[in-house]
């Protein structure tokens, strides 16, 4: 093993067996909760979701593979080209895109049958756009109208061409910003400012859309807020019921792989409850190792933080490891209902998708960062290039 890290596999060890587990997990997981629709779409060809779910996992290894390898320096101009593509894509997936449930959150790639979620994209180029402007500002720290102009605007149009078809995503992507500026020494009071000023704004929004129908999505909000508030007997409810009967069920020790029975009951149990699915089959030990996982990898990048020479590569290892994080928690916080349903999937858990290839990409970052402290490339005595512009 040690050969194949000192050969092949660069960069932190901690975090690419963090990757290993994950996906391990992902192909039990996957394998154990599609066995209901293998019986309906394929004639109880259970293998069928297992190869389509390892080919996935395969293909996402390559890609944190390969963007390991890739200088982090890469990433600083393509960042603003990133953000350039996000913007006009979210535009068009708001007006062509794919429906469903009344939300327009895929464009499908003509002739190739394969459907991209823009928000994936979205919140992947603002992450690394926010690490770069944050970067330029680090030796006179940025100004109210800086702050404005060259961060506080690109975030929310990012942010509200995202929430007409998934309000979740939106809130997720400006909470991820937000610690990352204060991480990034934008001074307190400004957040604060803003902060106040975009929930004044989002609360007129959406009692505007409530009053004229403007955002179709909007009443999904209210009715799922109103379902976790009481206990009405809807189907926000019967996905929460059946989760929780899961986890429930699963005890200390679990019940064992593939011996899951609420796989038959609740919706969507290889993508949005997943977690519950992992829970009732391996238990408290599986809940706790999951957390552990997405914990020590949001440690390893405070780490990376810590030991880097440049701000850059710093900010966007710690953006990056934030968004993981927080969308696993928020995935696993709706299984045990501490939060209402919002459909998020688990990172590099959750059965394929472009939220797997991003969560791949991003993985590949973190470990291109790590790789080049390990060599040293951070510590040589040069002014960071990013801070030069």
């Amino acid at each position: 093993m040690g050969k194949i890290f000192g050969r092949y596999l660069k960069g932190d060890r901690t975090i690419w067996l963090v990757v290993f587990f994950l996906s391990a997990i992902s192909l039990l997981a996957v394998y154990s909760s599609t066995g209901t629709l293998a019986y309906k779409y394929y004639g109880g060809n259970t293998s069928h979701f297992l190869l389509k779910q390892l080919g996935f996992l395969i293909f996402s290894l390559v890609v944190v593979f390969i963007a390991h390898l890739i200088s982090y320096k890469v990433y600083y101009p393509f960042s603003t080209l990133l953000m350039g593509i996000s913007i006009p894509l979210l535009l068009f997936t708001l007006v062509f895109g794919t429906q469903l449930n009344e939300a327009s959150r895929w464009i499908e790639i003509p002739g190739l049958g394969i459907t991209l979620q823009s928000s994936d994209v979205a919140k992947f180029s603002l992450v690394l756009y926010v690490a770069k402007v944050l970067s330029q500002y680090q030796k006179e720290p940025i100004n109210l109208k800086q702050l404005t102009f060259k961060l506080m605007l690109p975030i929310a149009l990012i942010c509200v061409l995202i929430l007409p078809a998934n309000f979740s995503t939106a809130v997720l992507v400006g909470i991820t910003c937000w610690l990352l500026m204060f991480v990034g020494r934008v001074k307190l009071r400004h957040l604060l400012g803003f902060t106040g000023v975009g929930a004044m704004a989002l609360a007129i929004l959406i009692l505007v859309a409530l009053q004229f129908n403007t955002i179709k999505r909007v009443h999904t909000w209210k009715t799922r807020i109103e379902s976790f508030a009481s206990s009405e007997n809807d189907e926000s409810n019967y996905q929460v019921e059946q989760s929780k009967i899961a986890i429930a069920t699963g005890g200390i020790f679990g019940k064992g792989p593939g011996k899951s029975t609420q796989r038959n009951f609740l919706p969507h149990p290889y993508s949005d409850f997943i977690y519950s699915i992992i829970v009732e089959e391996y238990g408290w030990i599986g809940a706790i190792g999951i957390i552990m996982l997405y914990m020590i990898l949001l440690y390893r990048a405070a780490l990376i933080v810590k030991k880097s020479k440049r701000t850059f590569p710093a900010l966007l290892a710690f953006g990056l490891a934030l968004l993981i994080v927080l969308q696993a928690f928020v995935n696993m916080a709706v299984a045990v209902n501490l939060i209402p349903v919002t459909g998020q999937p688990l990172p590099l858990v959750s059965m394929g998708g472009t939220s797997l290839f991003f969560s791949s990409a991003a993985f590949g970052i973190i470990l291109s960062i790590s790789r080049t402290q390990s060599k040293k490339e951070l510590f040589d005595g040069e002014e960071p290039v990013e801070d030069n512009n």
